[in-house]
């Protein structure tokens, strides 16, 4: 198949193929006499398997790892178990920065209890202070993906 019956098999965009064929997830295509990819069955379970793991917020290196055992069936999978602790150990933070958020964004909305103009709204009045440059607040508390801010090669997300 060409790769957009591909990204229709797999229920994914051309351009993430290309990213994650970019990235090494998936393995080359031989070439047809036309100079198109050719893809099989493997290259769709590999790609739902990439898929997969990326719905589970894993980061690209995590998900080469795990590739890498998948492709090495008789080795022992104890860096599987490995990877997996610390990837909970990640989800486990983020979900009490999440938490903490939450709390955070009550407290902000309780600035506003009725309809009011923008210019007399709590919110917008408390934001603006908030992010004024003589502010001590730290403007890092926003909570990103369960690695934090790791770079997006290696870390990040395909496009999707």
């Amino acid at each position: 198949m060409k790769i957009g019956e591909l990204a229709l098999a797999a229920q994914t965009q051309v351009e993430t193929i290309r990213y994650y064929e970019r990235e090494g997830l998936l393995p080359q295509a031989p070439r047809s006499e036309g100079n198109y990819r050719i893809y099989g069955p493997e290259h769709v379970e590999r790609l739902a398997f990439v898929r997969h793991c990326r719905s589970l917020d894993m980061t690209l290196d995590e998900i080469r790892v795990l590739l890498r055992f998948k492709d090495a069936p008789q080795a022992e999978c104890g860096e599987v178990n490995a990877l997996l602790d610390e990837h909970i150990g990640h989800v486990a933070t983020r979900i009490r920065e999440l938490r903490q958020l939450e709390k955070q964004l009550k407290v902000l909305r309780e600035q506003c209890v009725g309809v009011r103009d923008a210019g007399q709204c709590g919110i917008l009045n408390e934001l603006m202070q908030a992010s004024s440059p003589t502010c001590a607040k730290s403007a890092s508390a926003h909570v990103s993906g369960a690695h934090g801010s790791r770079g997006r090669r290696g870390h990040g997300s395909a496009p999707e």
